[in-house]
């Protein structure tokens, strides 16, 4: 399967912390490292990092990630998009293999 998600925090964050520019790029760096340590291919974008795995494997990173996000604020924001096809891997570059070839026709 691949997921791609999108998690944030919002509401306040720790104590002392700076964030007068609305920037959460610390909270995204927190999320994509877990997903790229976890090992299992991935793909980070401006907007999602998509993930591809087995169920469980894949949503017990996306658990790790949010909770890592928690950490920046009293709230997180959690938004998933999901390509359930079982019997498939390789679809993270599979997918885009198959629509530039299309394009090149």
């Amino acid at each position: 399967m691949l997921v791609a998600f999108s998690v944030a925090p919002s509401g306040e964050g720790p104590l002392g912390s700076d964030n007068a520019d609305a920037s959460v790029h610390d909270a995204v760096a927190a999320a994509v490292r877990i997903v790229r340590e976890s090992g299992l291919p991935n793909h980070t974008d401006s907007m999602f990092t998509t993930i591809e795995g087995e169920w469980n494997e894949v949503f017990d990173v996306i658990r790790r990630a949010t909770e890592a996000v928690g950490q920046f604020g009293s709230r997180v924001s959690l938004v998933l998009k999901a390509d359930i096809r079982p019997g498939h891997t390789g679809e993270l570059t599979g997918k885009l293999e198959r629509l530039e070839k299309a394009l090149g026709e």
